[in-house]
């Protein structure tokens, strides 16, 4: 149902461009419907990942997941430029209307398995309360992944910014989130092949995360700073894969779907804040303030994943299972 809404949106926003009914009001009309779409299917399409696969394969589904996710995050808006130089904007949002009968047609493959309703009776905002009261470890989880959206939001949202304070022209920005993305598409194909985490490997990748965006900050040189950004990427997917997989197993079948909205707003929800935050903190202080600032939020959780580990033990930091 949402992508056939979206196709709807894109669609009709492509008709508008063509008829040259498309000033910005109607752009960001769509862009705030889409968004509403993406809150429903978000933690759907989350949810039914462990539907797919067995339980001890759930880590490795996310971390596939995560990565195709991050591949069409860098190689979507190249695509786009091409579509919109050679074939213009209607075509392009013509085109963008299509994909998603991509996602249409694999749901009508795939078959997922049965799965049990929550119970309707209880109101959905009062049943995630209960959830994170009953299980607060899932707070943890949830906390580092939107330290981790936190962190990765200031490569994106200022690519150009960082790409002047290089001396780089524009168009480096493109770079500069390739080498992040390459980052991260590395991960995937490295913690796709290894199920489960401990302490000591979730304390080692948001390190990865943090430090290598205050390095990529500090650094004078661009050739100097993109292999630390490079490092940045990989912590950045490899945390993010973690957090998301404990909270997948953490709770049980039914309440997937929940959970996962809960981490659409921790990941997702929060990015606007974030890059609001990186453009005040940039216009007052510099963009390698930003890189610096919005870093420390997975500085502190690898940190305290240390005292953690140090007074529990560095072995697995797993959530609660459900019983089988």
């Amino acid at each position: 149902m949402t992508q056939s809404v979206a196709i709807v949106l894109s669609g009709g926003l492509g008709l508008l461009a063509w008829h040259d009914l498309a000033p910005p009001a109607v752009v960001i009309a769509d862009a705030v419907a889409l968004g509403i779409v993406s809150a429903f299917s978000a933690p759907a399409q989350q949810a039914m990942i462990p539907q797919l696969v067995e339980t001890h394969e759930v880590p490795t589904a996310v971390a596939l997941n995560s990565m195709t996710f991050n591949l069409a995050r860098a190689v979507g808006p190249a695509s786009a430029a091409l579509a919109v130089e050679y074939l213009g904007i209607p075509a392009a949002f013509g085109l963008n209307a299509l994909s998603y009968l991509v996602f249409i047609g694999a749901l009508l493959l795939i078959g997922p398995q049965a799965q049990e309703l929550a119970d309707g009776s209880v109101s959905h905002l009062r049943a995630s309360v209960d959830l994170l009261r009953r299980r607060p470890q899932l707070i943890v989880f949830l906390v580092i992944v939107a330290a981790v959206g936190f962190a990765s939001d200031p490569v994106n949202t200022l690519a150009p910014a960082w790409a002047h304070a290089f001396g780089e022209k524009d168009t480096t920005a493109g770079y500069i989130i390739g080498v992040f993305g390459a980052g991260a598409v590395t991960a995937g194909l490295v913690v796709a092949g290894r199920v489960g985490g401990s302490r000591r490997r979730m304390f080692a990748t948001l390190l990865l995360l943090g430090g290598g965006l205050v390095v990529f900050s500090l650094s004078p040189w661009l050739e100097l700073a993109l292999p630390f950004l490079f490092v940045a990427g990989f912590g950045y997917l490899a945390s993010n894969t973690h957090a998301t997989s404990r909270l997948q197993l953490g709770v049980d079948p039914w309440e997937r779907g929940r959970i996962m909205a809960l981490w659409s707003v921790a990941f997702l929800g929060l990015r606007p804040f974030a890059s609001i935050l990186d453009g005040a903190i940039a216009a007052a202080f510099g963009v390698r303030v930003v890189g610096i600032v919005l870093a420390l939020p997975a500085l502190g959780c690898a940190v305290w994943m240390a005292v953690r580990a140090r007074s529990r033990g560095w072995g697995p930091a797993r959530a609660e299972l459900p019983p089988a």
